[in-house]
């Protein structure tokens, strides 16, 4: 029995970087015809002219962003005069954080400091695209939390309308949007939306075979050989299918295979991928979280409390209250997280008509389970 266990020094991964959230695979298949409309939008950019302004809209973990980094190395490798610049609108969501990653980007120098005028940024990334005479092409993944902020326009007027400022400037821009709820040409006010007009790529949900194909790859590339029977990848692909979000299949396999190590077994069993399905399937609530400000998270966290106290739809007056004894924020402060929250889909927020418009308050998520990543995400912070 004891031969069969694995020593402390082994592993079932021939290469743990494949089931990276971020990993960008060699072969990536069931998205060329995406590939192919994004690269023919891209292509004047090629040739010094502005790239066509593109949205590629899908669910979570349906291959945009993969996408999109398949386009931009391609790019990389091919020209200097095409310069790609892709920004995780999670992580930088305001005017300011965009504008220093470009930055950054474009003239190779560290971002400035804080305290630099946004025209200083920008003079210094024009200056640089007309003396090399080179286009510049912006990926705004996640889109949609710039919406969220309310600087969806304050990023996007500068770049769209650069030419007028800096004749001989050009900018094309690529948003990546998640929320199927969101429509980003309606969403932008006039001033952007008369220059923006983009051409919408959509990305479809992956099939059951589609995704038994995709994990199977993965599997291959990652794991040594019979450490994931044919059986145990179907319960896998069944998991991946309930959650809707490939990006949690290919967690689960890694946690599978995580808690098969630790057990000090050579193959994964079905104990690994439940034990393991358990936290793959919050996935989108890590990220959500992630992207909050340490306010927002306290706000959400005294939310959380109150649901595990009273175990039902809420009353948002009645939350506020309980929120304020510990978090000082205004009503309207906090009535704009509430809109915020339901965007992200981390709560529903609804109306009930009675004596007045009643405002209701119901997690998306188990409380318990709010909290315990609010912890995990307090301890990035």
């Amino acid at each position: 029995m004891k031969k069969n266990l694995l020593m402390w020094d082994e592993t079932l991964f021939r290469d743990p970087e494949v089931f990276e959230i971020d990993y960008v695979p060699e072969q990536f298949n069931h998205r060329d015809a995406q590939i192919q409309e994004l690269a023919f939008q891209i292509r004047p950019g090629l040739r010094g002219v502005r790239p066509q302004n593109t949205i590629c809209r899908g669910l979570p973990g349906t291959g945009k962003t993969t996408s999109v980094k398949k386009v931009f190395a391609e790019i990389e490798e091919t020209t200097k005069k095409l310069v790609p610049v892709y920004i995780n609108c999670q992580i930088d969501n305001t005017k300011f954080a965009v504008f220093s990653q470009i930055y950054r980007r474009v003239t190779r120098r560290p971002p400035p400091a804080s305290g630099t005028s946004f025209k200083q940024v920008f003079d210094a990334i024009a200056r640089v695209l007309l003396r090399e005479e080179q286009v510049l092409l912006v990926a705004l993944d996640d889109a949609n939390y710039l919406l969220y902020e309310n600087e969806i326009n304050q990023v996007l007027y500068p770049l769209l309308r650069s030419h007028e400022a800096y004749p001989g400037v050009r900018i094309g821009v690529v948003a990546i949007v998640s929320d199927m709820s969101v429509s980003l040409q309606t969403e932008v006010d006039a001033r952007v939306a008369s220059v923006f007009r983009p051409t919408e790529i959509y990305f479809p949900p992956y099939s059951g075979e589609e995704i038994h194909g995709i994990l199977e790859e993965r599997i291959l590339q990652g794991l040594y050989p019979n450490v994931l029977r044919p059986e145990m990848l179907d319960l896998v692909v069944e998991q991946t299918m309930k959650s809707g979000d490939l990006r949690v299949g290919i967690d689960l396999l890694k946690r599978a295979t995580l808690n098969a190590e630790k057990a000090a077994r050579r193959s994964v069993e079905r104990e690994d991928i439940c034990k393991a399905y358990e936290v793959s399937r919050y996935l989108h609530l890590a990220f959500s979280l992630r992207a909050l400000r340490a306010e927002e998270r306290e706000v959400l966290g005294r939310i959380a409390e109150m649901s595990v106290r009273d175990d039902q739809e809420m009353n948002a007056g009645d939350v506020y209250r309980f929120v304020k004894e510990e978090v000082r924020v205004s009503y309207t402060k906090y009535y704009e997280m509430l809109q915020k929250f339901d965007a992200m889909r981390i709560l529903n927020l609804q109306y009930r008509q009675g004596r007045g418009r009643t405002r209701l308050i119901g997690l998306r998520y188990d409380p318990r389970r709010v909290l315990e990543h609010l912890g995990q995400e307090q301890s990035f912070s």
